[in-house]
């Protein structure tokens, strides 16, 4: 097998004195393959490090695609939000009758209360539901079975298969995937498109300059994209395993860093809502315990230079934008987790070049 290559790329209009070997070396040190790429102030900056395929060889670049996983959960939202400032979709209005009859069927058999679940609860996980996608039952399947095909409907039982009710809605936050299934369903129920045209449309991406994103079995990969890196659960590669495990709103999205990037600033600067009261509503912060963190699809958190609103996906990817700076990051891994690379993204964030 090949060294891991190192491969990085600074894309500044003049050189800047942060930008250096350093941030490829400490790139490099983290010990996977990792790609970042920073925009703001008219200075883009990209770094890479490792392989997106160490069978051929091939580097990972900031525009190499990977599952973004839970990433998708800030374009699910924002698609919810979109209908909402389009009149089609009240956020406060209870899920019994937006959801698939099949969906509200499995949801009261298991004891939840769906004419008391609103849209604004499983936009900020604070409808009760049990989390499907953290169960460790879950994960264990994926790598005994693999190839299984997974429907909306058999996700949303899983869940309620696995656990009752976490709590009354509106009461705390609990993060869950199956809340961002019932959405994802939602969507597609208003708009009679599939979630991936659906969010493709609403959320303008075809304007954006996005050139490696696309929703996983719904949509082709865009022409010239790069191929997909392969991603691990440990030192398994779970590259081949069946996508309808995540792709039905709290998954489902493949990206790069640099489209990441683009995207969350987009997003905050104006560039996928139509009215500027449409981003406060998705930063509203609810009543609900444990609501200072966590809002409709986005993730805010306090730094000493201010607010950065931000996203985690499983497979190792991260996005954010810091309001103050106008700075976003996107961040793939091919191996679970950010934690080893976060204190060069906190570093990258707070700078304004």
């Amino acid at each position: 097998m090949m060294r891991a290559a190192i491969a990085a790329v600074v894309l500044a209009a003049a050189p800047q004195a942060w930008a250096n070997s350093s941030v490829e070396a400490e790139l490099a040190a983290v010990g996977k393959p990792a790609a970042i790429f920073v925009t703001g102030d008219g200075a883009d900056r990209g770094y890479a490090a490792g392989l997106a395929d160490a069978d051929s060889g091939r580097a990972l670049t900031v525009d190499t695609p990977v599952r973004i996983a839970s990433n998708t959960k800030t374009f699910t939202a924002a698609a919810v939000l979109r209908l909402w400032e389009q009149g089609r979709i009240d956020l406060d209005a209870p899920i019994g009758l937006l959801v698939n009859p099949r969906l509200d069927r499995i949801l009261r058999g298991d004891g939840y209360d769906t004419a008391a679940i609103t849209v604004r609860h499983l936009l900020s996980h604070s409808g009760g539901l049990y989390d499907h996608g953290g169960d460790k039952r879950f994960v264990e399947s994926l790598m005994t079975n693999p190839d299984k095909v997974w429907t909306r409907e058999a996700l949303v039982k899983l869940a309620t298969d696995y656990a009752d009710p976490q709590s009354k809605p509106g009461t705390e936050f609990r993060y869950s995937d199956t809340g961002y299934i019932l959405l994802g369903d939602i969507v597609e129920r208003i708009t009679g498109k599939t979630l991936a045209t659906s969010v493709r449309e609403l959320l303008k991406l075809d304007t954006l300059g996005l050139k490696a994103t696309w929703w996983e079995i719904y949509e082709a990969p865009p022409k010239g994209a790069e191929g997909r890196a392969k991603q691990y659960i440990g030192d398994k590669d779970v590259t081949a395993v069946d996508p309808s495990m995540d792709l039905f709103g709290g998954g489902g999205q493949l990206m790069s860093a640099r489209d990441l990037a683009i995207f969350f600033k987009a997003l905050f600067e104006g560039r996928v809502f139509d009215k500027p009261g449409t981003i406060r509503e998705m930063l509203w912060k609810g009543p609900h315990r444990n609501a200072d963190t966590y809002r409709l699809g986005i993730f805010v958190q306090q730094t000493p230079k201010g607010e950065r609103y931000w996203h985690s996906g499983f497979w190792g990817t991260y996005a954010a934008y810091a309001p103050a700076s106008g700075i976003a990051l996107g961040t793939v891994t091919t191996r679970q987790g950010t934690k080893p690379l976060m204190p060069l993204v906190d570093r990258l964030m707070q700078q304004t070049p």
